[in-house]
């Protein structure tokens, strides 16, 4: 699995996403956007957006840190890992 986040350094939800992958113990790649003109470039391409956090997943773009999302991507959130309600 491959994980690049695109991001800045002052970015609090940035942070937040690297936290959530730390705390998750999956590797990721940060490219900082604010340093990288070509990154940034590419992120828009990819995303159509030039705000950050963009996280890209295996090919998969997610604008935002958008944790629902992502933990479906990753499969954190089947209907095997919750409780059952019935």
């Amino acid at each position: 699995m491959t994980i690049k986040i695109y991001s800045t350094p002052i970015c609090p939800w940035c942070n937040a996403a690297k936290d959530f992958f730390n705390s998750i113990e999956l590797p990721f790649e940060e490219i900082d956007v604010s340093a990288d003109e070509k990154a940034a470039q590419l992120m828009i391409e990819k995303s159509g957006q030039t705000g950050v956090p963009v996280i890209e997943i295996d090919g998969k773009i997610i604008v935002g840190f958008n944790k629902p999302l992502i933990e479906e991507i990753l499969g954190l959130n089947k209907p095997e890992n919750k409780k059952d309600n019935a």
